[in-house]
């Protein structure tokens, strides 16, 4: 039985534009999350330094979107919900997140299509993250 290669499985990768489409995307969202003043709840559960989370962000989305596995190479399963269960989560938290990622993927060029596929791939995520009422 042939594999197909996983950027063949979720081409996502290669539409985005890549390593340098991510590291745009990632960021813009840092951007906007450290600027609108809509995103101040989730700004103030990161450190005052965002170059980890913006690394560790563009090293998921890396392999989330089909490319190089580097996130699982580096600290292994994301264990993304057990990773956020230190910060309080609510949909608030989820809508800014997702405010600034929404904002990010118009403002770096992504084409209609492929935004509205990630929008909701991406929000499924958000909301799994979730650990709080509210």
């Amino acid at each position: 039985m042939t594999q197909i290669p996983l950027t063949q499985q979720n081409p996502h990768y290669q539409r985005i534009g890549g390593e340098e489409g991510i590291r745009r995307l990632v960021e813009r969202f840092y951007q906007l999350m450290d600027t609108l003043p809509e995103a101040c709840g989730i700004r103030k559960l990161h450190p005052a330094d965002l170059s980890g989370p913006k690394e560790r962000l563009f090293m998921f989305l890396s392999g989330w979107l089909g490319g190089p596995q580097l996130y699982a190479e580096k600290f292994g399963h994301p264990r993304l919900r057990q990773k956020h269960l230190p910060f309080a989560v609510g949909e608030a938290e989820r809508d800014q997140w997702m405010l600034c990622m929404t904002q990010a993927m118009e403002d770096v060029g992504l084409e209609p299509r492929l935004r509205a596929e990630l929008t909701t791939a991406l929000f499924k995520t958000a909301d799994f993250m979730r650990n709080k009422q509210g």
